[in-house]
């Protein structure tokens, strides 16, 4: 069974009304089509007047070989305009994409949707997660709903993260010594 056009955010399943473009190779994009669209990063300083003149919901989304820190000084003034970044998992073992989601939240400050797409499945949903991602389009093939549990797979994580900077070590220590959460 297929599973497109449905996104985890917030917790829960949900339809997704946004299209990524550019995510096939070859891929048409001389007319974009109407509606929210999520465009490749590495087009947008090339075509940037064109998307700032559109009237619809305008996402971004970074390949894995694409450096965040890119995104100011070529794409500055598209920033206040998007609605959501993404970032693309095109195989199964490609981990860069954590570390891009990463350094959005903490070094570039996206405060926005960080939706995580492709081959991701349940087993990464946590981990995506604790690097900042809030939403995940899964492959097709995969059932977002069977997936959704894996937010919640672990009730505790040892490590700092975006999602919660403190490691459990400082906090019990601090419970220790008679201090609270």
């Amino acid at each position: 069974m297929r599973h497109e056009n449905l996104v985890i955010r917030g917790g829960r399943v949900e339809n997704d009304v946004w299209q990524a473009l550019g995510v096939e190779p070859g891929e048409d994009l001389s007319t974009l089509p109407a509606g929210p669209i999520i465009f490749p990063f590495k087009l947008a300083a090339e075509r940037i007047d064109e998307l700032l003149q559109r009237k619809d919901p305008l996402g971004l989304w970074f390949a894995p070989d694409d450096d965040p820190a890119d995104l100011a000084p070529r794409a500055s003034r598209l920033v206040p305009r998007l609605s959501l970044i993404a970032v693309h998992f095109p195989k199964w073992g490609d981990g860069r994409g954590y570390s891009i989601g990463a350094l959005l939240r903490t070094r570039f400050g996206w405060h926005g949707e960080l939706r995580a797409f492709g081959e991701i499945g349940r087993d990464h949903l946590f981990y995506l997660a604790r690097c900042g991602f809030d939403a995940f389009a899964l492959a097709p093939h995969r059932d977002p709903h069977a997936a959704l549990a894996g937010l919640s797979d672990f009730s505790l994580a040892y490590q700092g993260a975006v999602d919660d900077p403190v490691p459990l070590f400082r906090k019990r220590s601090t419970l220790a010594a008679g201090g609270s959460r």
